[in-house]
């Protein structure tokens, strides 16, 4: 298991109902993912953590130069026992780097309840965990944030590198953070539509650029967290300011 990735990530979107179609344009030149198995797309459930006042996703919106971000990510809904990942996820200026370790869930919950390491860590876990210590020891934060999703994800023939995903039903919620009790939340994509990321290393193979091209498709900035954000301060504006139709910019 790769414990440090480093790479570009650029997001789009495009109606659902020509996703298949793209996934035709992109089949001569990409790999399904292990996870998608007979094509159908895999639960991605995660945790991300921030204090009470959302003061790292507050930073991280306004698209500064440097930010990073803490998160716990399993594949399906966890049990305990189920192996998670505890990710530290950097960008510096567009260039994202992610320092991960994969642990048990409970032993993953008891570390950031209490800051006591595992037992039995591999030289590069224990690594990873002081650099997560580093980053606690300066951001206060807590499970803030559920996100939850539905991904297909496909990796180049020649340059495994090179990743497009395709995320639906993405669905979020600020109560019963905890990743085993499932997942349900508050939908944030307009319906019918699908987020497609693109991941990659050195640069966007020319045959992509031309099918992004031909679909009429241009990268923009998304982040599922962030759209949480602007939606849960939308909701809170009105429910304090009525009357204040200004608060509809927070969600443009």
């Amino acid at each position: 298991m790769a414990n440090t990735f480093k790479r570009m990530e650029k997001k789009t979107t495009l109606p659902t109902e020509r996703v298949e179609e793209l996934k035709a344009r992109i089949a001569p030149y990409m790999k399904d993912d292990p996870y998608n198995v007979d094509g159908k797309p895999y639960m991605i459930c995660n945790l991300y953590y921030d204090d009470f006042d959302d003061h790292v996703i507050r930073g991280s919106v306004q698209l500064p130069k440097y930010k990073e971000k803490l998160r716990l990510r399993s594949y399906g809904v966890p049990t305990e026992d189920t192996k998670v990942f505890l990710e530290l996820k950097k960008k510096y200026y567009g260039v994202g780097t992610k320092r991960r370790t994969k642990l048990r869930y409970g032993d993953l919950k008891h570390y950031l309840d209490t800051g006591i390491h595992p037992a039995g860590l591999s030289y590069i876990d224990e690594q990873v965990l002081r650099e997560i210590d580093y980053y606690r020891s300066h951001e206060t934060v807590e499970p803030r944030v559920y996100v939850s999703y539905l991904r297909n994800a496909y990796h180049g023939r020649e340059d495994p590198s090179f990743r497009l995903t395709f995320d639906s039903d993405i669905l979020t919620r600020r109560y019963d953070l905890d990743l085993t009790l499932g997942r349900y939340g508050t939908p944030i994509l307009t319906e019918g539509t699908t987020l497609l990321e693109v991941k990659f290393a050195g640069a966007v193979p020319f045959w992509f650029c031309r099918v992004m091209s031909d679909f009429g498709l241009s990268f923009h900035t998304f982040s599922k967290v962030g759209t949480d954000f602007k939606l849960h301060t939308y909701e809170k504006a009105c429910t304090e300011h009525p009357d204040e139709d200004h608060y509809l910019r927070l969600i443009h």
